[in-house]
């Protein structure tokens, strides 16, 4: 029977081996990998054949003299040979899937392994060869020793002149007169750099070292022709990654020069539109800051969802993770956020407010100073500075004492509740005399007295009048003067200030007579013309 049928029945007759094969031995001679098998040999798994071989080489090894390796081919399969005698054999299913080659080149791949490894073993067992290695390990050591203490001199000599070079180079870096760089800062990055450099060649030296040592014996040479290669294979793939990369991040930069030149034009387009043209309502002014920056993180929100593919590693795992853990962590904490943003946007695209407006939102009172995205501040008249949530703002009435005035300033109103038996006139001519006295309200538009109540007990006089926004002065000043004034003009007047509540009828009505309509400072008009806010009589006098 042929030897390949042969091993295809031995495979046929004994399933359970067969179930076996699947598992590769690597047959390893003097530290070296000389053959991998995968098929099992009539009757004999990976293992078992890793075992026999090993153990003809050692034996035939064993021996010395000069070892020849040569191939027989046997039928698809090649049978290496150890001074003619049977050291394994190489089968068409031992081959690699993933290695192109055929049986015979794998046979001569192991062959040149197995002739390598009675090379190094003749030479570890030759004296001079072995003094050799270690002459050159000594010579590698003190080389490596040396450059250790070259770059540890050059370290100290680099820490002796840095500070008095970064000193010179900082007096230079100034813009407007101020110095860029802190040289504490600076000296300690600088500090940081150089370690890691140093120990960057350190770790190098140290490594070259070592497989250089190992690659002098036999027996480590295959751990030192290790470290060579992968530091080599580290290499190459570094290069190829940045090989292959480039193009993609060429795009990518391409791209964004693009979106840069385009949201430039956005941004002088719509400067223009909004200084220029009139045609666009939603667009002055008070919306082109906000409008600019809503383009412009539109345009490179766009150009960054263009570029994706071409950065380098978004292809990756590692960079799909984190775009899912950014992802998720943007949902779960971007509901309170939008809303506010989405907030900000309507109190800006609306006008309900404008920087220094006077206003009243909800209990808090004061002088708008600035508008952002998020959050409005205000200043109030005690001088504190609150900032309120936009979505707050939106939420609650918003009074604008600034909107309807003419010019610069804001609306200034208090309340008062006289009894009945004063003269209406007379109290609408107090509380204006108490306006006129008071620093910091224009005397045009006059002030304005209005009764918004008749209550059960008492009427409701409310007092309303412009103030100067432009004068210095707090709003919570300018009221306490103007309730100054209204209690002066009062006491001066005889006028008490007080609501009366009345817990039973009282003896006299309590009615103002004619005579007394017109008490003092109230004014008398002429003929002919009305008596005053709400008066219909006519003038009896």
């Amino acid at each position: 029977m042929a030897f390949s049928a042969l091993a295809e029945q031995s495979v046929e007759d004994n399933p359970q081996t067969l179930s076996l094969s699947d598992s590769p031995a690597e047959l390893q001679i003097a530290n070296r990998t000389i053959m991998v098998f995968r098929a099992v040999l009539m009757g004999e798994v990976p293992a078992v054949r890793v075992e026999r071989a090993d153990a003809a080489i050692s034996e035939i090894m064993r021996d010395g003299g000069e070892l020849q390796v040569t191939l027989q081919p046997i039928q698809k399969s090649f049978i290496v040979l150890l001074n003619g005698r049977r050291s394994f054999i190489v089968t068409p299913k031992d081959v690699d899937p993933l290695e192109q080659q055929s049986t015979e080149q794998t046979a001569k791949l192991a062959a040149e392994r197995l002739r390598q490894v009675v090379e190094e073993t003749h030479e570890g067992r030759t004296l001079s060869a072995m003094l050799s290695a270690v002459g050159y390990s000594l010579a590698a050591t003190l080389l490596f020793v040396a450059l250790l203490w070259s770059i540890h001199w050059l370290r100290r000599k680099l820490y002796q002149a840095l500070p008095m070079l970064m000193q010179q180079k900082a007096r230079d870096l100034k813009v407007g007169g101020a110095q860029i760089l802190d040289l504490r800062f600076l000296y300690t990055l600088v500090n940081r750099l150089l370690d890691l450099l140093r120990w960057t060649l350190v770790l190098l030296l140290a490594y070259e070292w070592l497989s250089f040592v190992l690659s002098r014996f036999p027996y480590t040479r295959p751990w030192g022709e290790r470290l060579n290669s992968y530091l080599f294979d580290v290499l190459e793939y570094v290069l190829q990654g940045i090989v292959r990369a480039v193009p993609g991040l060429l795009i990518a930069v391409l791209i964004f020069f693009i979106a840069r030149g385009i949201s430039a034009f956005a941004q002088r387009l719509l400067k223009r539109l909004a200084y220029q043209s009139h045609s666009v309502d939603w667009l002055n002014e008070e919306t082109l800051q906000p409008t600019s920056r809503l383009t412009s993180l539109g345009i490179w929100l766009f150009a960054l969802a263009m570029a994706y593919p071409y950065l380098p590693g978004a292809g990756t795992e590692a960079f799909k993770g984190l775009s899912v853990l950014i992802g998720l962590m943007v949902s779960l904490g971007a509901s309170s956020l939008v809303g506010q943003a989405a907030s900000g946007l309507i109190l800006t695209y609306t006008r309900t407010l404008r920087n220094g407006e006077y206003v009243r939102i909800g209990e808090h009172e004061g002088t708008v100073t600035e508008m952002g995205m998020f959050t409005t501040r205000i200043r109030t008249g005690l001088g504190e500075v609150l900032t309120l949530p936009n979505s707050m703002i939106t939420g609650t009435v918003t009074k604008n004492y600034s909107r309807a005035v003419q010019g610069t300033g804001y609306i200034v109103d208090t309340v008062v509740t006289i009894g009945y038996d004063t003269p209406w006139r007379q109290v609408e001519a107090m509380l204006i005399e108490a306006a006129r006295r008071t620093d910091g309200i224009v005397s045009e538009p006059a002030p304005l007295v209005f009764q918004t109540s008749l209550s059960d007990f008492y009427p409701e006089y409310r007092l309303v009048a412009q103030a100067i926004f432009t004068l210095p002065r707090p709003r919570a000043l300018l009221m306490s003067a103007l309730h100054a004034h209204i209690q002066d003009v009062f006491n001066e007047y005889g006028v008490q200030i007080m609501s009366p509540h009345y817990l039973g009828d009282p003896l006299d009505a309590k009615v103002v007579a004619e005579e007394n309509w017109y008490a003092a400072p109230a004014q008398r008009p002429a003929t002919g013309e009305g008596a005053g806010a709400g008066d219909q009589s006519t003038n009896k006098s």
